[in-house]
């Protein structure tokens, strides 16, 4: 398939930087604390009160059960009423590896939460990798994926759609740091970790889609 290579190469390039900062936050965690430390004193400063229920907002995006339900819903509007199969399976798809691949991940690193107030109730599990900036940015890069394949319009909108899908995620992801339940290395690892999955998987779900299309089992 065109492009396979790149996108293979793509995805192991991010996996890589995972795996770097992982090795760091295991062995050598004080080399990252203290920049972590910083640049979350900074994010939260002084800003206004009204960011607070802003961002308590936001975040709900990336909790699990509401994640799962509305990336369900697209993926069941993508394969029963478009008839979009290969989009709607490669959408679900990539957010359950990434489910169990976060989980996982959080056993093996075990890191504790920042020691800062949380301004929403206190979280569950280890901090990294973040899964909601993991969770939210895989959905996001998934449906830029069927933007940039489906959507029949011009350049400028098309772009528009996806950028605003990924400042959305990253939104998401920064929430998480102002209400003080993760360090930004967790969800910078949740960003490699979602850009991964979108990568490795992307190459075998568009030759499916190909493959179904010519086979007419799919629009």
């Amino acid at each position: 398939m065109k492009n396979k290579q790149k996108y293979l190469t793509q995805g192991s390039f991010a996996l890589l930087f995972f795996v770097i900062l992982g090795y760091v936050i295991k062995f050598y965690p004080n080399d990252l604390s203290q920049l972590d430390v910083d640049f979350q004193a900074w994010l939260r400063g002084d800003l206004p009160d009204r960011l607070n229920d802003f961002y308590r907002t936001v975040t709900v995006l990336g909790n699990t059960p509401i994640i799962m339900s509305y990336t369900a819903l697209i993926a069941a509007t993508f394969y029963y009423i478009r008839k979009w199969r290969a989009e709607g399976i490669m959408l679900l798809g990539n957010l359950l590896v990434m489910g169990v691949a976060s989980t996982l991940l959080k056993l093996v690193y075990n890191r504790e939460r920042p020691s800062l107030e949380y301004l929403i109730a206190d979280p569950i599990g280890a901090s990294f990798p973040s899964w909601h900036a993991a969770s939210t940015m895989v959905v996001a890069l998934s449906l830029c994926v069927v933007v940039e394949q489906r959507i029949r319009s011009n350049q400028f909108v098309k772009r528009l759609m996806q950028l605003l899908l990924i400042v959305l995620a990253a939104v998401v992801g920064i929430s998480r740091l102002y209400l003080g339940v993760h360090y930004p290395s967790d969800v910078i690892a949740g960003w490699l970790l979602a850009v991964a999955i979108v990568s490795i998987v992307y190459p075998f779900y568009d030759q499916k889609r190909f493959e179904w299309r010519f086979q007419s089992k799919q629009k």
